[in-house]
């Protein structure tokens, strides 16, 4: 194995590592709650807990491609729950919670898999694509970006566990 393979393969592990624990946060937050509780608003503003994970697929759906996945939902599925998309005005706007939750838990193995053949060629491509605006974004960069968008909002799904009036679910 020579030096490059093996820095790759420990990047691609440390990416597999966010992704995990990524899914690991939002699962244990989501864990028990109910569509209606999903769609609880925290006051003064904000989105729900619904718009969160329906966003977080929606990044995933993305994300998919560029890593020879196929998408989990039909294309435009969760295009509600968009980067700069309003939140939901109303209750009936939103996707059926486990649907969403189904459709994360796929979207990570998904992910998962995907990553796993990431090569340092690969990696270094130009990204299709800039979320950031950046002009020199590479798969890599791309990779990061996104991995931490979804730790982010992961994190905030355990405000809004509680918001639904649920105990903490990560001690």
């Amino acid at each position: 194995m020579t030096a490059t393979v093996a820095a790759t393969a420990i990047e691609v592990e440390s990416f597999r590592l966010q992704a995990r624990m990524a899914r690991d946060t939002v699962g244990a937050n989501v864990y028990g709650l109910t569509h209606e509780d999903s769609v609880i608003e925290p006051r003064p503003g904000g989105n729900s807990l619904n718009w969160i994970l329906g966003h977080l697929v929606w990044a995933y759906e993305q994300f998919l491609p560029l890593l020879g996945q196929d998408l989990v939902l039909q294309k435009g599925e969760v295009d509600r729950y968009a980067r700069g998309a309003p939140g939901l005005a109303s209750p009936a706007e939103a996707v059926n919670f486990d649907q969403l939750t189904a459709a994360w838990n796929e979207a990570v193995e998904r992910v998962d898999r995907g990553l796993a053949g990431l090569t340092a060629d690969v990696l270094e491509q130009k990204a299709p694509g800039s979320p950031t605006k950046n002009p020199n974004e590479t798969v890599r960069s791309l990779v990061n970006t996104i991995l931490f968008h979804q730790a982010y909002h992961a994190g905030q799904t355990g405000v809004l566990r509680r918001i639904a009036g649920k105990s903490g679910a990560i001690t």
